[in-house]
Parts: structure tokens; sequence; C-alpha cells
């Protein structure tokens, strides 16, 4: 098998793609949609990142994920289920295969080992009510807030906060 040179250029390039796949884990990425922030074809920006990254995309985004769900597992009272969903698996069947071949146990003996530690755990309702993991709602298309909205406490500008008020005197 040859080696593949990059030329520095498209390394910009490639770096780009797997710094938006880094911040749009969560969000239901393509191949199509990375290989166009790297401004390359599909089959040439997949060549060229398993060229430079040792890994195709689909396995490097599916390894941010379950590096992020294991975040969530360790410091949130999250079901396994939820995790899922929040580090953008459409299926909980997908995520624990993926998730246990790359840390050698299921998500809920990981979760289990935490709990055992006996670290205090965020509640889940503060996780996404603050951000910390989104919801795959957000993602699509949301509305625009309704004009009482922006009177409501807790609007902080954009049309996910009017849903998340802050409660009274908290």
């Amino acid at each position: 098998m040859s080696e593949v040179r990059v030329p520095d250029d498209l390394r910009a390039d490639l770096r780009r793609a797997r710094d938006h796949a880094d911040r749009n884990f969560a969000e239901p990425l393509t191949l199509e949609d990375l290989a166009a922030v790297a401004m390359l074809s599909k089959y040439h920006f997949l060549r060229l990142f398993r060229a430079v990254y040792g890994q195709t995309p689909a396995a490097y985004l599916s390894q941010r994920r379950v590096e992020r769900a294991q975040d969530l597992l360790r410091t949130t009272n999250l079901t396994v289920t939820e995790v899922c969903f929040a580090v953008g698996f459409a299926s909980l069947g997908s995520f624990s295969s993926r998730f246990s071949e790359i840390t050698g146990e299921t998500p809920s003996a990981f979760q289990a080992r935490w709990a055992r530690a006996g670290a205090p755990r965020i509640p889940g309702c503060y996780v996404f009510m603050w951000g910390l993991a989104e919801r795959r709602s957000a993602f699509v298309s949301p509305s625009p807030p309704d004009v009482d909205s922006e009177t409501k406490p807790g609007h902080r500008g954009d049309p996910a906060s009017a849903i998340w008020e802050k409660p009274a005197g908290g």
C-alpha cells in the first residue's frame, strides 16, 4: 500500500473539517457535510482524512461522541439513553456497541463504576437547562420566539432560552 502525501494547504482544510466535527459532534454529520467544510469531494476527503489522522471521519466522529458520553455518564445522573441521544447517536444499539468497542465496557457498567466512586452527580435537568448537553430538537430549525417570550424571566435572546426559565429565587 502506498503512502499518501498530503500538501500543507490540504492539511489545513482537513483540520478545519475535524474542528467542525469536534464542535458539532452532537449534530447528524455526514461524510458530505465534512467534505464540504474541507471543500473537497467526499472520496478525496475520506482518503486524505484517513491518511492524516489514521482513521475515517466516521470513526473519528463516533470516538469523539463516545468521549463526550464518558464525560456525561461520569458526571451526570442522565440515563444511558439520554446520553446516547445527547451526544448524537441515532440508536441506543449502535451507541452501546461503539462505546463497548472503544472503552471495553458497556455504558451502564461504565456509569455504575463511576457511581460507586461516590462523586456528586449533576442533575440531568440542570445539564440540559444550562446547555452542558444538547437536545437533538435544538438542531432542527428552531422557530423564532413568540412576542411574549421577550418579557419572560430567563430569556437571553435565543429561542431555546424561552423554554428554560430560571426558577424563582434560584
